[in-house]
């Protein structure tokens, strides 16, 4: 898509944007994790591992290796994965003063996890080799050499963050290059400029990195690596990029430590809409509000209304002017168009207001759009609001928004009824452990079926449980079912314990994975509403035959 036209465009001449698009490069598994507040499940980080491949996203940083097991975890996870084109790198640091670089147990954990990006981090500012490494700055140059070429005769990819670059540029930028050279010529593949303190500001950041460029020559692939202690990451990077930088780090939503990182969500389409330097398809693109979404979904946090382009208030517009202008020519009031970054404009609304959204959503499910006529396009999108001003969310459940269009176009056919269940959670001792034990009653046809299931894991597995068994005998398919991820979110955490509860679940039986979605007051009702959308996706797709 052709970035809109800016009203100056006849008095200024456009800014200077070097050939080559950006290489995204995502941080946050790492970077992100670090921030406070957000934490991943195992299957959570896949599941974004999946997101982020499916987008676009070259790379993607997936922990610290050797410095907790999670993250080694990870790596021996996500190489069973089957990901189209996304690289995952493991991040490390130079070997330590004093010590050869393959006697370096960091060194070792790198090459344990196996991926096949290494991104170590290295000093570039003096102050840090004197007062944090403690050693001579000679012996710091070694170190980075050292290192990349030990990780290079290990056949790594090897991405070279330069820890610290602008503050050691403005200090000394002799010696600050010269790290970068030693890296370059080790082997590194890439330089990430990194602004670690947040306190750059955007025209420091676009003349290092010109100089840098000049220095180095045009072949180099130069990063950026922003923070935004100053608010500015987002400006520092598309700086950095103008001035030649081709790699662009940052995490999901500007999550990070401190005050975060360079939000990938903003920059991209800064760059791709504003500048015109392609990163990902148009079509990609215009699911960046599904992702984004999801990924705070993934990390448990609330999503920002009023993030630039892809929060719910982005493209919102109040009566009066700003809705007259709009109505005429949506460029009046909006500096792109909502639906090239998956958003909608959000003033009185037609009768098919948000019927793109949603059949771009069916034929992404799979369910078929072409054939909806406009009446039931309509009856879709009512109940898809409807149920959203409940508190549902579909952008991480796709089984239960594909189940939803099946009852909003009568065609649903439930494969059993419930009759009820009961929960009791019991604990008999101080050392033991509580005691869950569920009973289902529910009917297929003309059966009726009572089992109970019992488990230390809560209530909600003990209804999983219980279900499973009542369900086997008329549809053993379901055996294949796994729950990998369990969530839960307070939507009014004013009402305190009668607040209103919204659960997600990820399930898969192998070959696939999906998402469903409950919401109710009641913590163990709304659980339910999400076990029972899983388990009926799995019979739609199998095909199965409802009584």
């Amino acid at each position: 898509m052709k970035p809109r036209a800016s009203a100056s465009a006849a008095t200024s001449a456009p800014a200077p944007v070097p050939a080559g698009g950006p290489v995204l490069y995502d941080s946050t598994l790492r970077d992100g994790a670090q921030a406070l507040g957000i934490t991943f499940s195992p299957a959570g980080k896949l599941r974004l591992a999946h997101l982020l491949d499916d987008f676009g996203i070259p790379y993607l940083e997936g922990g610290f290796a050797g410095s907790n097991e999670r993250d080694m975890q990870f790596f021996r996870d996500v190489a069973k994965e089957r990901l189209q084109r996304i690289r995952i790198a493991a991040f490390g640091a130079t070997r330590r003063p004093g010590t050869r670089a393959e006697d370096d147990e960091f060194l070792r954990a790198l090459l344990r996890a196996e991926t096949p990006v290494a991104t170590i981090f290295g000093k570039c500012w003096k102050f840090h080799v004197r007062e944090v490494l403690r050693t001579t700055l000679e012996e710091n140059l070694d170190m980075v050499s050292e290192t990349v070429a030990f990780l290079r005769a290990h056949d790594r990819e090897v991405v070279f963050d330069a820890e610290h670059f602008f503050d050691g540029y403005k200090d000394d930028p002799q010696y600050a290059l010269s790290v970068l050279r030693r890296a370059l010529e080790a082997g590194a593949s890439a330089l990430a400029l990194c602004d670690t303190n947040g306190g750059s500001l955007p025209h420091e950041i676009f003349a290092a990195v010109s100089k840098v460029r000049g220095a180095l020559g045009p072949d180099v692939l130069l990063g950026i690596h922003a923070h935004n202690d100053s608010g500015l990451a987002t400006a520092n990077s598309i700086e950095a990029f103008r001035a030649g930088a081709r790699m662009v780090q940052g995490c999901m939503n500007g999550y990070g430590e401190r005050a975060g990182n360079a939000n990938l969500v903003t920059l991209l389409p800064a760059l791709q809409l504003k500048l015109g330097a392609a990163a990902v398809p148009p079509e990609k693109l215009a699911t960046l509000r599904s992702l984004s979404l999801a990924v705070d979904d993934l990390a448990n946090q609330r999503p920002d209304p009023r993030a630039p382009y892809v929060g719910e208030a982005a493209f919102s517009h109040k009566a009066g002017t700003h809705v007259s202008g709009v109505r005429r020519n949506p460029a009046t009031f909006e500096h792109v168009p909502p639906e090239a970054v998956g958003n909608e404009r959000h003033v009185v609304l037609s009768e098919l207001s948000g019927a793109s959204n949603v059949l771009y959503r069916l034929k992404q499910a799979g369910a078929g759009a072409a054939d909806l006529s406009r009446e039931e396009v309509k009856r879709i999108v009512a109940s898809l609001k409807a149920r959203e001003a409940e508190g549902y969310t579909f952008e991480s459940a796709d089984a239960s928004f594909r189940i939803l269009v099946q009852k909003a176009l009568r065609a649903h056919r439930p494969f059993f009824e419930l009759e009820g269940f009961r929960v009791i959670v019991e604990k008999r001792g101080g050392s033991e452990p509580c005691l869950s034990e569920a009973t289902v009653k529910i009917r297929v046809g003309d059966h009726a079926e009572i089992t109970a299931g019992e488990s230390v894991n809560g209530p909600v597995d003990a209804l999983d449980k219980a279900l499973r068994k009542a369900l086997a005998a008329f549809y053993p398919e379901i055996a294949k079912i796994v729950l990998t991820d369990f969530r839960v979110r307070i939507l009014d955490p004013k009402e305190a314990t009668g607040a209103t509860t919204r659960v997600l679940i990820e399930s898969t039986d192998g070959e696939r994975r999906w998402g469903t979605v409950g919401v109710s007051p009641n913590l163990i009702e709304a659980a339910w509403q999400a076990l029972l959308d899983s388990v009926e996706y799995k019979l739609l797709c199998s095909g199965a035959a409802a009584p």
